[in-house]
């Protein structure tokens, strides 16, 4: 926790370490001033009694002044230094997260689990990483403020100094096991929480909201959030309910401690042995003894921080074993750089986990410059192809090539440089149109004229003439002058975006269904754009509509995990396979929806 306060900077750090230490000294110095007092008004006098309380009374009131203006100068501090600390957690968070070359480890229970936990979102009842740094800075300037108070006791009898301290260092541990107890229970809390935010952010989302509403789901979102939320934190519950049935230990130590100081100083100030002043001092040191050595906030707030940073070191670990490191620069290598890439796939092998192979021993060639379909049934796993392609998996065996090189021999994120792709489920990001279209190379210098010739070819000019604000309309109904766009008009967004990376310098470009919301004549348009464009770059088309691919230089049929059939389209129907089949199957499904369309007869 120390460490984590290196993120808000040495001066801010020092400044606050010297507020706090003055504020904890306050304590004793309050002690010795009431004691002064104590003995100004027991010592007999004829003078003035404010004259005579003049001194001690205004170094009282110094003391208390002083605590108050640290106390206030203290909370300025700490709020930029818990904005520095908890900022610099989570981008660490982000770094690790986003620095992983594969999305594999992220989809794994356990770590996000684990993400959650790191998260440390105050609205659940976790302290940040900067609660627990500076509860930490706070009991050590209370630690100081200990010494002092020792020292004050020590004027009466050294031995008071382990009669108070002991006690009230068992209650420290005691309340640290029995808070780390309940952080441990938090921590279980997160997977339910999980599950609990599914129902949350589909309560809120407007895209549910329709389904929310129209079925009438919001009663059982509302119950199976709770379940969830109940089950998570049943174990949380419990720990804090013991802590209270257990918080009459803390005050028998307190007794166990303070009672027989109290009544040893009193007997002897009794018997005239202890001057009045050591007396006042002393009862009152007693008890801040028990409060500068650490409060139940304090310790709270300490325990629950260590459960985030071993979170965090966790999350670190386990992403760590899966994805080594990617140091390498960016960069191309000189054997294929300015040439489009001969890709090979040799005997690819890929499972997810706990299922059954989706490719099995697949060989695939993607030569440069030409425009290849894949086409194959649902579940054939043409969107895992694209995937292992992008090196978002690993395959399990076998190997992918790039101008006779694995495609990482530069670092995945040169590979990933020179290929564009819309991915069937793609993102509805809520930014304006130029910020969604300049996505494709975001990492270049924005090209405005290469963003308005990939909008031309994507269709996606005609759209922007009917936006309000052009290409600075927000793509959201929920932002200030924002739209939102049909399917087909995000689809025209999302292969702008790939046809810019495209013009910055993409070498491969690859489309999942790239036009499966978009009308019959926009489709058209949009793949002769893309027949036209073969040649600067390679294009992988994958489509169920086997009408639109006719086009392609060859076409292959992924059945069973393998390539099963390879060629033209001519060729493809000439052999009468399956591809054949298909096509002839969607061809009469479209003769019999134009001949009902028309009031044709249709009947045999």
């Amino acid at each position: 926790m120390l460490r984590a306060l290196r993120a808000a900077g040495p001066l801010l750090i020092s400044g606050l370490c010297l507020v706090r230490v003055i504020g904890a000294s306050v304590p004793a110095s309050i002690a010795i001033t009431i004691g002064a007092i104590v003995s100004r008004l027991a010592a007999p006098s004829s003078g003035d009694l404010l004259t005579i309380l003049l001194a001690p009374l205004a170094a009282l009131g110094c003391v208390v002044y002083a605590g108050h203006l640290a106390d206030a100068a203290a909370r300025p501090l700490e709020f930029q230094a818990r904005a520095r600390i908890d900022g610099a957690h989570r981008a660490q968070i982000l770094a690790m997260t986003t620095a992983v070359p594969f999305i594999a480890p992220l989809e794994r229970p356990e770590v996000q689990q684990l993400i959650r936990q790191a998260a440390a979102e105050p609205d659940y009842g976790v302290t940040t990483p900067a609660d627990g740094a500076l509860a930490q800075l706070r009991w050590l300037a209370g630690l100081t403020g200990v010494v002092t108070i020792c020292a004050v006791l020590a004027q009466f009898a050294w031995w008071l100094i382990p009669v108070l301290v002991v006690p009230a260092a068992i209650g420290l541990c005691l309340r640290s096991r029995q808070y780390s107890a309940a952080v441990r229970a938090l921590g279980v809390a997160a997977k339910e929480e999980l599950h609990a935010d599914v129902w949350r952010r589909a309560a809120a989302s407007s895209a549910e909201g329709k389904d929310v509403r129209i079925f009438g789901l919001g009663d059982w979102m509302v119950e199976r959030m709770q379940d969830h939320i109940l089950a998570g934190n049943s174990p949380f519950w419990t720990s804090v309910v013991g802590i209270a049935r257990r918080s009459w230990i803390q005050f028998a130590l307190a007794v166990a401690g303070l009672l027989p100081a109290y009544v040893l100083v009193t007997v002897a100030a009794g018997h005239g042995t202890t001057p009045a002043e050591l007396q006042t001092a002393v009862l009152v040191s007693g008890w801040a003894v028990f409060s500068s050595i650490g409060s139940s906030d304090i310790v709270y707030r300490m325990a629950g921080s260590v459960g985030v940073l071993r979170a965090r070191a966790d999350l670190g670990t386990s992403l760590g074993q899966r994805r080594g490191t990617d140091a390498r620069p960016a960069v191309v290598p000189p054997q294929v750089r300015g040439s489009l890439p001969h890709i090979r796939l040799t005997g690819v092998r890929f499972a997810y986990p706990g299922g059954s192979p989706v490719l099995d021993r697949l060989d695939l060639e993607i030569r440069p410059g030409e425009l290849l379909a894949v086409v194959g049934l649902n579940g054939a796993g043409k969107s895992t192809l694209i995937k292992l392609l992008a090196g978002l998996y690993q395959p399990d065996g076998g190997q992918i090539t790039a101008g006779g090189c694995p495609i990482d021999s530069a670092g995945w994120a040169a590979w990933r440089r020179r290929i564009a792709i819309v991915f069937q489920d793609f993102v509805h990001y809520e930014f304006s149109v130029a910020d969604n279209v300049l996505l494709g190379d975001a990492s270049a210098p924005a090209d405005r004229q290469a963003a308005s010739r990939s909008a031309a070819e994507a269709g996606l000019d005609e759209v922007l003439r009917q936006l309000p604000s052009g290409w600075d309309t927000p793509l959201s109904r929920a932002r200030r002058g924002g739209v939102d766009l049909s399917g087909g008009q995000w689809q025209q967004v999302v292969l702008a975006r790939a046809l810019y990376a495209v013009r910055l310098g993409a070498q491969l470009l690859v489309l999942d269904e790239p036009t499966a919301h978009l009308d019959v004549r926009s489709e058209s348009e949009v793949f002769d754009r893309l027949a036209r464009r073969r040649g600067n770059a390679s294009i992988v088309l994958i489509s169920h509509r086997l009408s639109t691919v006719r086009q392609a230089d060859r076409i292959v049929l992924l059945d069973g995990g393998r390539i099963t059939e390879s060629g033209s389209h001519d060729e493809l129907m000439a052999t009468g396979g399956t591809y054949a089949a298909m096509f002839d199957l969607q061809a009469r499904r479209f003769a019999d929806g134009d001949a009902r369309a028309t009031g044709a007869d249709t009947a045999p």
